[in-house]
């Protein structure tokens, strides 16, 4: 292993063995941190497309779409005019979300995932640069493993259990999106209690399925998500990939001690673990078993969802 240069700060020593991606719509952001990729959710183009240093580019995307667009295909078309936008300042991929409410259509969720792909392809950016964000639902897993067959890589997120982990995995998903900090969320709600350093319920996930997917050879990539705190990305140091929010990049390139390896692959391939595996019956009994991740994929499904409406609402009065 390298020696670490101490006179990095804990982001540029992260970069060393982890994929650094920024969990932003704001491009500033993106530029200041200089992350390899980066994520977008519903969440973040509403904020975004609520400031009016971006007001044009969701001004050009009803343009673009034209006056006889229905309201979801202008939204791909702001999620994309976003998209290109970011893969103009990082080097590697953007992610981009499918409509939440289509969590559970199979069928619909291929339909918008090759819509969006065509939209970028227009645009003249290849599939290579884009991930299409599915929520791990048994559907949407489904979906993006038939996409994965069509050559269109998928970003599968709102995961929060193994079982969901395991079903990207044996679907040959590209990438799959823990969410650290909504874990963490649910058990300090229900036990009453932080929990801090390698304790915390959403590293212990994250740590739990990288060694699966390593000890086992998959190559779909683990990007940790969501985080509350700094120490939750620093105990994920040697992940595939992390997504970080702004505010925490902030708190990173500002800090100097040392970032030590927690997660690598040698030692996973050695972890003495069983191998598992799940039809649709026995996934959604074991996610049902999973209190916190039933509630949280729910609750995170009815956010974006909330959101799309949000976003929808915002064009209608900007057609008008």
């Amino acid at each position: 292993m390298p020696a670490i240069d101490v006179q990095l700060s804990q982001l540029d020593q992260l970069k060393q063995f982890t994929k650094v991606v920024a969990d932003t719509g704001d491009f500033a952001s993106m530029k200041e941190f200089a992350p390899q990729d980066a994520t977008t959710n519903p969440s973040l183009i509403l904020k975004a497309a609520g400031m009016s240093g971006y007001a044009h580019l969701v001004d050009k995307a009803i343009k673009d779409a034209g006056s006889n667009a229905s309201l979801p295909q202008i939204i791909d078309r702001l999620l994309v005019t976003f998209g290109l936008e970011i893969l103009a300042i990082v080097p590697g991929r953007v992610s981009s979300e499918v409509d939440a409410r289509l969590s559970f259509d199979r069928e619909a969720t291929m339909a918008k995932a090759k819509s969006i792909i065509d939209l970028y392809a227009k645009a003249g950016i290849g599939r290579e640069r884009v991930l299409i964000k599915i929520a791990s639902t048994w559907e949407g897993i489904q979906a993006a493993t038939q996409l994965q067959k069509e050559g269109i890589n998928c970003n599968l997120t709102l995961l929060f259990s193994f079982a969901q982990a395991v079903a990207c995995a044996e679907g040959g998903i590209k990438l799959v999106s823990p969410f650290v900090g909504r874990i963490l969320d649910w058990h300090k709600k229900n036990a009453g209690k932080d929990f801090i350093g390698a304790d915390d319920p959403g590293v212990k996930s994250v740590t739990e399925i990288y060694t699966y997917y390593k000890r086992f050879g998959y190559k779909t990539e683990v990007m940790g998500a969501s985080f509350r705190n700094k120490g939750e990305i620093l105990e994920l140091a040697g992940c595939d990939l992390l997504t970080i929010a702004p505010t925490l990049l902030a708190e990173l390139k500002t800090a100097h001690e040392p970032v030590p390896r927690k997660l690598d692959p040698a030692k996973a391939a050695t972890a003495r673990i069983e191998k598992v595996s799940f039809d649709e019956k026995s996934f959604r009994f074991a996610l049902n078993e999973d209190a916190m991740a039933t509630e949280k994929t729910a609750e995170g499904i009815r956010l974006f969802s909330a959101d799309i409406v949000k976003l929808e609402q915002l064009i209608a009065q900007k057609r008008h």
